[in-house]
């Protein structure tokens, strides 16, 4: 079976760890577990997040001087890389070094029309109080927008269109090897089919709707999706909060949910779904081995009729 993985933010840097390499290394070894245990039996492309790296980064350089303020696509080449290298060592050291495992820098084809350039909205960096986010707005010329009781920076959040790259990755998977790649939802890159010239943008692209797309051109099996919870809630936190079992694309809106966290995960399950007749699931990655044969998470599927609701919880 051919598994595309979508690592959430939480299994590259957990919840209130500090943004340090020996805490984002303990992170991907506790998820490497898991991980290891789909390669030892299935062909396996690892997708993740990016949004603290890459934010950290683009401060990084602009703290330096103003020339140094490198664009977006290029820094998310650079967590590319940074991250791919961990989640290679980590997963090495679990199915053996002998294994062929392979970062990726992954470019993704965004329309340069798409409306999201002039509405920038994917949340990237650190937080910032009111005070602070207006002055570095004035001073660097980004945009910030509220994020619960802060602000942080947004950057333009394209549709995600296809996969440049599916060649190799189809090359090393039937090598036998694990492929790690569209990091942050890959390096956004626009197409000039008139002088046939790709360039890359300044944009960041939902890493779970680049995943979807990841897996329907790589005819995936299976789309994981997974987070640090046990799957998509109604009413989440709630007195009347129940988990979603399973449930038909069509029946399940991810205007919903969450657009900062649940929304882009049950969108792109959903498009997956939809476009490939596939399933894709949303759970917790502690729980990889019942996620693949339905025993736990959230499966979305063109298969279900509307929607499965957990008996009791």
């Amino acid at each position: 079976m051919r598994v595309v993985v979508a690592l959430g933010g939480n299994a590259i840097l957990r919840r209130g760890e500090p943004m340090s390499i020996a805490s984002q290394r303990s992170s991907i070894a506790l998820a490497c577990g898991p991980l290891a245990r789909i390669a030892h039996k299935h062909e396996l492309v690892v997708s993740h997040g990016n949004g603290p790296q890459v934010g950290l980064l683009a401060l990084q350089a602009a703290a330096y001087d103003h020339v140094s303020e490198y664009p977006f696509d290029v820094l998310g080449a650079q967590t590319e890389g940074m991250i791919g290298y961990l989640i290679e060592q980590e997963l090495g050291n679990r199915i053996g070094n002998d294994r062929v495992i392979v970062t990726l820098v992954t470019r993704t084809v965004v329309d340069s029309g798409d409306p999201a350039f002039s509405d920038p909205s994917k949340f990237v960096g650190p937080v910032y109080d009111e005070v602070e986010a207006t002055a570095i707005a004035d001073a660097r010329g980004w945009v910030m927008k509220p994020d619960g009781a802060f602000f942080r920076r947004v950057v333009p959040s394209p549709t995600p269109l296809r996969i440049l790259e599916t060649k190799p990755i189809e090359w090393v998977l039937r090598e036998g090897g694990v492929v790690i790649c569209a990091g942050g939802g890959g390096v956004p890159t626009t197409f000039d089919s008139i002088d046939d010239v790709m360039s890359g943008v300044e944009a960041v692209i939902d890493k779970d709707l680049a995943s979807a797309v990841l897996a329907r051109d790589l005819h995936a099996d299976l789309l994981v999706i997974a987070t640090d919870v046990d799957g998509v809630f109604l009413d989440w936190r709630g007195k009347n909060q129940r988990m979603i079992t399973r449930a038909h694309p069509d029946a399940i809106d991810p205007d919903l949910f969450a657009a900062g966290s649940m929304g882009p995960k049950v969108r792109a399950a959903a498009q997956f779904a939809r476009e490939t007749g596939g399933t894709a699931v949303i759970g917790s990655l502690q729980h990889i081995d019942e996620l693949l044969v339905g025993h736990a998470g959230t499966r979305i599927t063109a298969k279900a009729d509307g929607i499965a609701l957990a008996p009791d919880w």
